[in-house]
C-alpha cells in the first residue's frame, strides 16, 4: 500500500512541533525533510540543528532529502542529527556509488533522487545499492509547483527494472502531489508520496484522511 510522507517544507514553522504531532496522530509514519543549500537549488531551508531539535520530540521515520552539492561531506552529521534515511541527488554527487555506500556504512538506508530532466538510465548502475529511488516531479527547490506527468513514465520504468533485476528498492515521488492526481500516481506504482501543501494547507488530519481514502480506493 502506498503511503504519504508529509514534507515539512510546507509546514508553518511557527507551529512546527504542533503540526508534526498532528500528522503523527493522523497515522502518518514518514516525515520528509528537505535540506537545501542555496547552491544545488536556489532556496535555502534548514539543516542539522532543526533535525536534531525535532528528533527529540518525534518517533516518525525521518526521510532526509539532501538537495545539496557533494552531500558526502555531511553524511555523518545528518546521521548523528537523527536521519533515518538519507537521499542524495545523482546530479549533485561527483561519485554517486561511493556516496551511497558511505550512507550504508552509517547503518542507514541509502536513496538516490533524479531531477525531471534526468533519465532513469542515469542511475541504472547504482540501483543495486539503492534502498529507494526518489523521482522529482517538479524542479527541486521550492514548493507549490505543478506536477510533471512525465515523472510517471520514470516510475513505471523503475518498477519494470526492479522486477526484471529482482531488486527491492522503493519508489518515491516528490512534487505537486494532491487529491486531484494522487490516484493516477498510486496506479503507476509509487510506494511513497511526498506531499507538502496538500497536507499542511488547512486542516491537517482531514487532509491526510482524504488523501489516504483515495490511496485506499475508498472514494
Amino acid at each position: 500500500m502506498s503511503e504519504i510522507a508529509p514534507s515539512i517544507l510546507a509546514a508553518d514553522f511557527n507551529r512546527l512541533g504542533e503540526q508534526i504531532k498532528e500528522i503523527s496522530l493522523a497515522g502518518v509514519n514518514i516525515l520528509h525533510i528537505d535540506v537545501m543549500d542555496g547552491m544545488f537549488v536556489p532556496s535555502i531551508s534548514f539543516g542539522m540543528p532543526l533535525i536534531k531539535s525535532i528528533r527529540k520530540e518525534s518517533n516518525l521515520f525521518f526521510d532526509v532529502h539532501l538537495m545539496i552539492n557533494e552531500p558526502a561531506r555531511y553524511l555523518r552529521e545528518f546521521a548523528d542529527a537523527g536521519a533515518d534515511s538519507i537521499t542524495v541527488h545523482k546530479e549533485a554527487c561527483s561519485n554517486l556509488k561511493e556516496t551511497l555506500s558511505d550512507i550504508k556504512k552509517l547503518g542507514l538506508p541509502a536513496s538516490v533522487s533524479i531531477n525531471p530532466e534526468t533519465p532513469v538510465q542515469a542511475v541504472e548502475d547504482v540501483l543495486n545499492l539503492a534502498d529507494m529511488v526518489l523521482v522529482m516531479s517538479v524542479s527541486p527547490g521550492s514548493g507549490g509547483q505543478p506536477f510533471n506527468p512525465g515523472a510517471l513514465d520514470k516510475v513505471k520504468k523503475l518498477k519494470e527494472i526492479r522486477q526484471t533485476r529482482g531488486l527491492d528498492y522503493k519508489i518515491e515521488i516528490d512534487g505537486g502531489v494532491y487529491k486531484g492526481n494522487i490516484a493516477s500516481i498510486v496506479k503507476s506504482g509509487v510506494d511513497i508520496l511526498v506531499s507538502g501543501t496538500a497536507v499542511f494547507n488547512g486542516n491537517i488530519p482531514e487532509n491526510i484522511n482524504s488523501l489516504n481514502k483515495i490511496i485506499e480506493g475508498k472514494v
